[in-house]
């Protein structure tokens, strides 16, 4: 067994986030369904009827997401990736939709996704052309935004392919200027981090103002090694991006493979309670037509999406790594904590690891557990711990690869009070 209550030495970021993009959405992060990783720019409707890039891929994930309980836990938008235009404008400079994969145009489609209940995303590029070689926005960001706007989009992705880096910036202000011009609300995910790290640091003040979520590192694929470089990534740039998020303005960690073929159950089961932990969009691309159980139920897990979806907004962040565990922690609204104990390790079987509740009034802020507070373990399996004190030890098992989820939570003591005309309950 493991103690490692070294990992518990926490801190937080208290820097103010940057006025965000003042559109009233994104406050809090995106749930919905996004083609991109599990579908690709997969045209060939002839050999791959029922997986190519139309509108009936995106009408049946619209069935499936109303019908099997996906709305219903807050994944809201449907949205469309790369490859879906035609390769020429029409004749007075407006994108159309590939007439043959989407025989009823956008608007028909976004119609059939808004009965439903559900919103519409679209994708479009800020240089000349799309990274699959479709035609970009540059130089038609009012008639794009104006368009998606016309055909009753609700979310735009916009990528960053075949454009200078130091236009960039000016670019998606530039978008996101024309978007709400519109008047229509459009939610406004960006790329504009992703393609200037390589050069500069990020204005994360800039970015903030202008989108509403933004995507800074690789792709995501369906491989574990994948996931942890993102994971990576994020902690070793975290004093500068965690600041940037909160409710109107988050940072976009890439698409949940939950539920495809390159991760274990426990590696999904990290992915989503790191997610979580992260305060990031999530936006599943897999095949909700045929999804496994065990992917299914974790992907709706309410105790998770709590989580994500926090009214207070605040993003986690990784505070220690010791003897291939890493400690991640959420502050959470009421005072609550979320913590993720992840086992890097891929080798062996469970690992047990276990720290005293003290070490969580480490957290400024947060004297969680004193004198006492209720610890509930979400994963991977859910778990009341109970009631510990500051010198409790909390133990927990973890698979190879895997994480445990927990939250924490104050114990308030009670008393009840006479008063002429009623008790009252008084909390101390």
């Amino acid at each position: 067994m493991c103690t490692v209550a070294c990992l518990l030495a926490l801190f937080v970021f208290t820097s103010p986030a940057a006025h965000a993009l003042d559109n009233g959405l994104a406050l809090k992060p995106t749930m919905g369904w996004l083609h991109w990783e599990r579908f690709m720019c997969n045209i060939d409707c002839d050999k791959y009827p029922n997986n190519c890039i139309s509108e009936r891929l995106y009408m049946q994930m619209a069935d499936v997401m109303a019908k099997e309980g996906w709305k219903e836990v807050g994944y809201e938008y449907v949205c469309i990736d790369d490859c879906w235009p035609s390769h020429q404008r029409d004749a007075q400079g407006r994108l159309q939709a590939d007439p043959k994969r989407f025989p009823g145009g956008i608007k028909k489609l976004a119609d059939y996704v808004h009965s439903k209940g559900l919103k519409l995303g679209i994708y479009a590029d800020v240089g000349e052309k799309t990274c699959a070689g479709y035609p970009g926005s540059l130089g038609f960001y009012e008639t794009d935004a104006q368009t998606f706007a016309d055909w009753g989009v609700d979310l735009l992705k916009f990528d960053g392919c075949y454009m200078d880096y130091t236009l960039l910036g000016e670019g998606y202000a530039n978008m996101s200027k024309a978007l709400n011009k519109t008047g229509r609300s459009i939610l406004y995910s960006c790329e504009w981090p992703l393609y200037e790290w390589p050069f500069r640091k990020p204005n994360y003040t800039a970015i903030r103002e202008a989108c509403n979520q933004w995507r800074n590192s690789a792709d995501v694929y369906d491989s574990w090694s994948s996931v942890k470089s993102i994971l990576d990534w994020t902690a070793s740039h975290e004093d500068v991006i965690v600041p940037s998020a909160g409710p109107g303005g988050w940072n976009d960690p890439d698409m949940l493979v939950i539920g495809n073929f390159g991760l274990s159950h426990a590696q999904q089961e990290s992915q989503m309670a790191l997610w979580a932990i992260m305060a990031a969009p999530l936006l599943m691309s897999n095949d909700l037509r045929d999804i496994c159980p065990r992917s299914k139920e974790l992907l709706q897990n309410r105790y998770i999406i709590a989580i994500s979806q926090d009214p207070m907004g605040k993003q986690g962040y990784r505070t220690a790594a010791v003897d291939n565990f890493e400690l991640w922690v959420r502050p959470l609204s009421k005072d609550r904590l979320a913590v993720a104990v992840f086992n890097k390790l891929e080798i062996g079987g469970p690992r047990v690891v276990s720290f005293r509740a003290v070490s969580l009034i480490a957290v400024p802020g947060w004297k969680i557990c004193d004198p006492q507070c209720n610890v509930t373990q979400i994963l991977p399996r859910y778990k009341e711990i109970g009631v510990q004190t500051p010198h409790s030890e909390i133990t927990v098992s973890i698979n190879p690869s895997g994480t445990a989820l927990l939250t924490v939570t104050p114990r308030q003591k009670l008393y009840w009070e006479d008063t002429p005309k009623r008790h009252k309950r008084i909390i101390v």
